[in-house]
This record gives structure tokens, sequence and C-alpha cells, in this order.
């Protein structure tokens, strides 16, 4: 089966990625945006209303105009050639595909769209923020000791950054905890970019705190 395969950027609704971190795919059954944490957007040929070059307010590239409910309204794949890159889509037979697509194909479509675009469970999203806060605010409540009064960070503050990073490290590596962490039928491949950007973040951070003095 034909298919093509684009790395750039992408606005979703008000949020914005920037390249390398999103991935287009499209072949005639389906086209994917997989913008990691921001959103991994599927759609089949009878979602879509039309694709368009994007404005230039919007950013150059094409703009998805679709019927899905559950997705923002506005989505935007960044990259430059809009215009060649939509010849592009046309030739793998998506945009012109009136028949019905494989059985197993739609009904993985539809499960995606029916659990929205965010990949992660919420819980999963406010266990993570509320441990992370409660380790970094520590420093600054006095939880770990005293700290430098220059420099009110510490134990505290090198925890949460471990924590985030085995965070990261967990959801990619294990397929158990992954399952914890992502909704049903998300892989933690969809959004392998950030967890490696937060772990190169949180690594460098912790490893500068680490050799601050105290």
């Amino acid at each position: 089966m034909f298919e093509i395969e684009e790395t750039g950027g992408a606005n979703i609704g008000s949020a914005r990625a920037t390249w390398p971190f999103v991935k287009l795919l499209v072949n005639k059954n389906e086209l994917q945006l997989n913008a990691s944490i921001l959103g991994n957007l599927h759609f089949k040929p009878s979602d879509i209303i039309s694709i368009e070059p994007s404005t230039l307010l919007s950013g150059a590239g094409i703009k998805i105009n679709h019927r899905v409910n559950g997705y923002n309204e506005k989505v935007i794949f960044l990259t430059s050639g809009g215009r060649d890159l939509i010849k592009r889509i046309e030739n793998t037979g998506f945009l012109n595909n009136p028949g019905p697509i494989p059985a197993e194909v739609e009904s993985r479509i539809i499960n995606y769209q029916s659990s929205g675009s965010f990949p992660m469970k919420w819980p999963a999203v406010i266990a993570f923020i509320v441990i992370w806060n409660i380790l970094f605010l520590g420093d600054l409540l006095g939880y770990f000791g005293k700290t430098n009064n220059h420099i009110p960070i510490g134990i505290g503050a090198q925890s949460a950054l471990a924590f985030a990073f085995l965070f990261a490290l967990a959801t990619l590596l294990s397929e158990p905890f992954s399952r914890l962490i992502l909704k049903q039928g998300r892989k933690a491949g969809d959004i392998k970019s950030f967890l490696l950007f937060l772990m190169l973040i949180t690594g460098v951070m912790f490893t500068m705190i680490s050799i601050m003095p105290h």
C-alpha cells in the first residue's frame, strides 16, 4: 500500500508543537497526525471535509478540515511545501476513497476517536502533577531540611526531577506501566518524542542541581 510519512510541527487548537515532534502518516484508508503529548489524531476518508494550504497567520503547512466531534476544530500540520504535500496525499488515494475501508482499520480508528486525542489517562496526569508538586515544594516548605537561602532548592527538587525522569523511562520500557498511564489502544511510541524530551530536560536539570553548592 502506498503511503507517505512526514515530520513537522502542528497547531491543534491553541497548542503548538514544533518540528520534529509531529508525524503525519497517510495511506488510502487512514490519515494519522501524531503530535505526541498534544494529541494523536486518526481520520478515515469520510471524516475529512477538505485539506487546504494553511494561512500564513496559522503557520505554513496544511489545514485539515474534519467532522470528528471529539477533536479540536483547528488542526494544522506545519511544514514547508503545503501544496505539494496535498498533491502527495491525493496520490495515496485517501482523498478519493469513497468505498468502505477494512473493518479492522475502521474499528481501530473509531476506538481512537471515541477516547479523544489526548493519549494519557487523566488520573495518571493528575497523580503525576500532585507528586511532582509535593516533591518540588518540599524544599520551599522545609520538608527535606534547610536549603541554601539564596538557592532554595535541594533534595525535594532532585527527587521531583528523578521522579519525572523515571516516570518517562518506565512508560517507555515497561508495557504494564504504560498501560496504567496511557488510554486503551495507545502505545508508548505515540508519545515517545515527548518522553525522550522529558528525560533529557529532567536529566540535565538534575545534574545541574546536583553539582550546585547547597
